[in-house]
């Protein structure tokens, strides 16, 4: 009998490991749609965002903004899924000793990605919404310098 219970628990510790990880794992799959290059020209230079996937629980992008041959931007992001949590870690060179910061998400649909860090100077929130013909908007949001300031970047898919 003792063993038929020890068995049974092995068994269902197993089975809800393995059920973990799957959730876990596709948790991350919501935003399969920012894996490409996008691309944003205006008479300010060009921004550009190429995301891959790096494993089944990560991604990375390279943003860097490009002023005619000079460029003004860089900044490195991962996304990453640990446990239940989607979270965007953005380093942006020459901010903040070259460290990541971390934005937790707090809503996440297969139309948009919202990603919040209320203690950081700015932007305090991140948004990423899938728009209609290969679109793409970043927002970055929050209070800067005591005013509340928000900056929309529509890009198109390459």
């Amino acid at each position: 009998m003792f063993q038929k219970i020890t068995l049974l628990i092995l068994l269902t510790a197993v089975v809800s490991c393995q059920k973990k990880e799957s959730v876990e794992k596709d948790k991350i799959k919501i935003a399969d749609w920012l894996i490409g290059n996008w691309e944003n020209t205006s008479p300010d230079g060009v921004l550009s965002e190429n995301w891959i996937k790096l494993n089944d629980s990560t991604f990375s992008a390279a943003s860097y903004f490009i002023k005619e041959k000079d460029t003004i931007h860089l900044e490195n992001i991962v996304l990453a899924q640990k446990g239940e949590t989607l979270t965007y870690l953005a380093t942006v060179k020459g901010q903040n000793d070259d460290k990541p910061v971390a934005f937790p998400s707090t809503s996440e649909s297969d139309k948009q990605l919202v990603f919040e860090n209320p203690k950081h100077d700015y932007p305090q929130k991140i948004t990423y919404t899938k728009g209609a013909n290969n679109t793409l908007t970043a927002e970055i949001s929050g209070n800067l310098q005591g005013k509340m300031t928000t900056e929309r970047f529509i890009m198109t898919k390459k």
